[in-house]
């Protein structure tokens, strides 16, 4: 017997499989499937759906029923913690429940995910949950759990004086995640050499209320503005940017 995982994922152990031609099962001889708690589907635009999965599953769990690619597998292998992992999974499994499989996510060269059928898919996963954004236009997506952390960093990559003043510190820390997280979709649709999150990446003024707002890039001489999306589950933010 071997773990998959390696060493890392401790417990865990997985019968060793001829691999097929086109991916290989990550998981056999679990018996029952466990039940697989699907979140929520939200409609960002006419054209966009974002799909939740709340992780409350063990790793064997996770990985019951699962075909992964030979690329998956290896990025799986390279996952050392527990969290990351599951998230991994999870994506996979959201996208089982969509009616995809793994072999349907092609990448291009620059490493951003497309579906088969020619439709822009984005990925993210924090924590507690993992999120499958698809849509026929281009699109980045981020998951972030709102932790204190982000504020003690937030003059790192975002100008406090135009966010953050007159709010109350939850409201601060609601903002400045959905801020962070902006930039990372903005920069999942773009992925250049260079491109500095408080230096080239800014968001016009906007309140929670407001559920959306545009993001601006100024980068090699040239200014692109990205129309964004917002909201809140739990205590976790969801941003879905999209290329104008």
């Amino acid at each position: 017997m071997q773990s998959f995982w390696g060493d890392d994922v401790k417990g865990i152990e997985f019968t060793p499989l001829p691999p097929p031609q086109k991916g290989f099962p990550l998981l056999s001889g679990l018996g029952e499937s466990a039940q697989m708690p699907f979140y929520e589907t939200i409609s960002i635009r006419p054209q966009t759906q974002l799909h939740l999965w709340k992780i409350e599953e063990s790793l064997e769990q996770l990985a019951e029923g699962l075909t992964l690619q030979e690329r998956s597998r290896q990025k799986l292998d390279k996952l050392k913690a527990v969290t990351h992992q599951k998230g991994f999974l999870a994506v996979r499994q959201l996208l089982v429940h969509l009616g995809f499989t793994d072999a349907d996510v092609q990448y291009d060269p620059n490493g951003k995910p497309l579906l088969s059928n020619g439709q822009h898919i984005s990925i993210s996963h924090s924590h507690d949950f993992a999120a499958v954004a698809i849509s026929n236009e281009n699109l980045g997506l981020d998951a972030e759990a709102m932790r204190p952390k982000v504020l003690h960093i937030a003059p790192r990559f975002m100008d406090i004086e135009t966010h953050l003043a007159g709010l109350t510190l939850s409201e601060q820390l609601q903002k400045a995640t959905i801020i962070w997280s902006i930039k990372e979709a903005v920069f999942k649709i773009k992925n250049e050499k260079g491109i500095s999150y408080p230096n080239h990446i800014s968001e016009h003024p906007f309140s929670f209320a407001d559920g959306k707002t545009t993001a601006r890039l100024d980068f090699n001489q040239c200014t692109e503005l990205f129309p964004v999306h917002f909201i809140q589950r739990e205590d976790y933010i969801f941003v879905c940017a999209f290329e104008s």
